[in-house]
């Protein structure tokens, strides 16, 4: 069974792995720990295996602003990012929901398309040659 839960402490080793196995490193680990600590860390299970998960933050101009949604290569294009987002477009405690993601990303670009998101901006100078494109919803 699928289900998105609020991460605690006891899922960080779990998120951290995840995380680890798209970026080759451990090294957004104290970021992941500061959104679990912060109750802004979601998480997707199957039954009791975490398999992805979404960070947001609630400062973006008094909006949310989800910074990073990853889920394991093994479990991708199976629903998994759109149920974070429909937990957290359900959930926010904002009415307006940002986030975004590289030109080149086309999958993520798929994913926002296929949950709602429309595009809201973009931003030069991140990544050299791949700007980062806004996408925005109005909470669920």
């Amino acid at each position: 069974m699928k289900t998105v839960i609020i991460a605690t402490m006891a899922d960080s080793e779990k998120i951290v792995t995840i995380d680890s196995e798209i970026i080759g490193n451990t090294s957004r680990r104290k970021t992941i720990e500061n959104a679990i600590e912060e109750g802004r860390c979601l998480i997707a299970k199957e039954g009791n295996d975490s398999v992805g998960f979404l960070l947001y933050e609630t400062n973006f101009f008094e909006c949310s602003f989800i910074s990073l949604i990853v889920v394991s290569p093994l479990k991708r294009r199976k629903g998994y990012a759109s149920l974070l987002l429909d937990f957290m477009l359900r959930t926010s405690t904002t009415e307006k929901v940002f986030s975004s993601t590289n030109r080149s990303n086309i999958h993520m670009h798929k994913v926002f398309d296929s949950n709602g998101f429309i595009q809201s901006g973009i931003v030069e100078n991140l990544d050299d040659g791949d700007p980062e494109i806004i996408y925005f919803k109005l909470k669920s």
